[in-house]
């Protein structure tokens, strides 16, 4: 005799066959991915600033509230790295500004005057803006020790009202 299958019996046994798949699934990508020499970590930060760290393991991000005692006292150097339109729209008093797409033709006229021991913060707009990050990892490399960069730096100042000024770079590109 042969028994016939309810449509309960049906949905219960594909339901286990899912859950059946998606659990050794799921165990067998685990288990290769620790095995590979290039693992995948299985948990992580995802917020910008954990992905701005040196080879060395240190922090290139300042936060808002050191920069803004850096500007206030003087002692720190702001970099814009957005583009020139950008920089005439509005920038952080006294910035210069070197963007990252040109940064290799006025490097040394941007730069120059400036110690390579300065305390110099890069700065562009959003969170997953990388224009400030590139250009302080260039710093890095071209021996200016001590830049770092203000994550979402624009919009940051301007929401606290902190001093800015329009207008182009005096002297200009």
């Amino acid at each position: 005799m042969i028994q016939k299958t309810s449509r309960k019996q049906i949905w219960y046994l594909g339901f286990w066959q899912m859950g059946a798949i998606v659990i050794v699934s799921v165990t067998l990508a685990v288990l290769i991915n620790q095995f590979r020499p290039d693992r995948l970590p299985l948990v992580s930060v995802w917020a910008p600033e954990s992905r701005l760290n040196l080879d060395t393991g240190e922090s290139m991000v300042i936060a808002l509230g050191e920069a803004k005692g850096n500007f206030h006292s003087g002692s720190a150097i702001f970099l814009d790295a957005r583009s020139p339109e950008h920089y005439e729209q509005g920038h952080i008093l006294g910035a210069r500004n070197l963007p990252w797409e040109v940064v290799e033709k006025y490097f040394d006229a941007v730069m120059e005057g400036i110690p390579k021991d300065a305390l110099i913060i890069s700065y562009c707009d959003g969170e997953s803006c990388t224009l400030s990050k590139d250009l302080t990892q260039e710093l890095f490399f071209r021996g200016y020790d001590n830049a770092r960069v203000l994550v979402n730096g624009w919009s940051l100042w301007v929401e606290h009202h902190l001093p800015v000024e329009k207008g182009p770079l005096p002297g200009g590109f």
